[in-house]
């Protein structure tokens, strides 16, 4: 599976999860839809649920005038998501393309404004880490 469709699958598990409050190895059957499973995706849900405490933390340090509860679902995943790889994927995924790929991400899950606020988010948190 390319990495740009873990994240997308990724992102589809972690939004069900913040929705349904499923567990996220139903999560990541359900997006898997009969593929093989992805190690890659399967880290990125795992890890986002373990560290999401502190990812969160991260991500309201850097909201302006908004509290990470009142985030549309699938910003809020992204942005998890994303802050994720930027902290803890920092040897494998360059902090740029976790950027760049989570605001492609958001230009199609999102709604109009998603992805300039998510590259807003992350652009902060970029440079605080």
């Amino acid at each position: 599976m390319k990495r740009r469709t873990a994240r997308e699958k990724a992102l589809q598990a972690l939004f069900q999860i913040d929705i349904s409050k499923v567990e996220s190895s139903e999560a990541i059957q359900h997006v898997l839809e009969d593929q093989p499973n992805d190690q890659y995706l399967t880290g990125l849900v795992e890890g986002v649920i373990q560290y999401q405490e502190e990812i969160d933390q991260i991500i309201k340090e850097h909201l302006e005038k908004w509290t990470i509860e009142r985030l549309a679902h699938v910003d809020r995943s992204i942005l998890r998501l994303a802050v994720y790889e930027l902290m803890y994927c920092k040897e494998e995924v360059p902090a740029n393309v976790a950027m760049d790929e989570a605001i492609e991400i958001a230009k199609i899950y999102g709604d109009d404004q998603s992805s300039r606020f998510i590259n807003g988010v992350l652009s902060k948190v970029k440079q605080a880490l």
